[in-house]
């Protein structure tokens, strides 16, 4: 005997908000940290601070996939310098995520991995003001704004304009960069004050940046 097909009601469903008060509020800081220095430090305790996040997540990238041709030292050396670096923070935590994944370091494929890990946690992705500019550029874009809010920090010479929601936070000008800190080091010069002492330490004991 055939049954009568049961009747279906559509109701209307109350979709959630993407983030709740009750959420963890943690920043996320990627790049290459190739080498990590006091730039990378400042720029993630005034977001913490300012945003009152509950902390930081420091995340090496495997490839950078905004930076072609873009030359880093293995993987292993950056994430040992990061972990250093950021070993008398509390709030600053090493995530090696893009590391264990490898290829190139897609935020949409991060975010996508964090998001299902952590469901209970709201997240904030922290950019420069050049990378701000170049936003609609990123792979999935579109998508990604709705998995993390951007935190835009000042840069010299950039403006704060963007067509995608931005919290924009002051820090300070630090004109630091690992490029010319790689440069320094192969010409014996001193970084000190610029890298944190541990991480000088290990470039010296591993030998690290003297191919430049």
């Amino acid at each position: 005997m055939q049954q009568k097909p049961s009747t279906i009601i559509h109701e209307e469903v109350e979709v959630a908000p993407l983030y709740t008060e009750s959420k963890r509020k943690v920043g996320i800081l990627g790049g290459t940290f190739n080498p990590p220095h006091i730039g990378h430090l400042i720029i993630a305790e005034q977001v913490r601070d300012q945003l009152g996040l509950e902390e930081i997540l420091f995340i090496p990238d495997a490839k950078p996939p905004h930076a072609s041709g873009k030359r880093a030292i293995e993987a292993e050396h950056r994430v040992e310098m990061v972990a250093r670096a950021i070993e008398d923070w509390p709030a600053f935590k090493l995530d090696t995520i893009e590391i264990i994944r490898g290829g190139k370091s897609y935020t949409y494929d991060t975010m996508v991995e964090l998001r299902e890990n952590r469901p209970d946690t709201e997240f904030y992705f922290i950019i420069g003001a050049d990378m701000v500019m170049d936003l609609p550029n990123w792979y999935k874009i579109d998508e990604l704004v709705n998995l993390v809010n951007f935190v835009g920090v000042n840069r010299p010479g950039y403006v704060r304009d963007s067509t995608y929601p931005i919290i924009w936070v002051d820090v300070p000008d630090i004109q630091v960069s690992s490029t010319d800190l790689r440069k320094k080091i192969f010409a014996d010069c001193s970084v000190k004050f610029l890298v944190p002492d541990q991480v000088i330490a290990y470039i010296k004991e591993e030998n690290l940046y003297q191919d430049e």
